[in-house]
């Protein structure tokens, strides 16, 4: 018999439940961290693989950042 302790996904959500957080924030899919604004939660992203999150996680949000980018590129004026 193992003596290893068994936690479920439904334990994880039942001792979330009790926990305290902020009501408005950015949440990181990746770490689950709140962050109070956009931009606080963008530049953790655009360190999250220096702080060894998964590579293939930060490449997907790269590929959207960089499209966000560009749509607010479009968006000013050229002048």
């Amino acid at each position: 018999a193992s003596n290893r302790v068994s936690i479920t996904t439904r334990d994880i959500l039942v001792a979330s439940q009790w926990q305290q957080g902020p009501q408005h924030g950015y949440k990181c899919m990746a770490c689950c961290r709140i962050f109070p604004t956009r931009c606080s939660v963008k530049k953790h992203i655009q360190h999250s693989s220096q702080e060894g999150y998964c590579k293939v996680y930060y490449g997907k949000l790269n590929v959207l950042m960089e499209k966000e980018r560009k749509a607010q590129e479009a968006k000013s004026p050229r002048v």
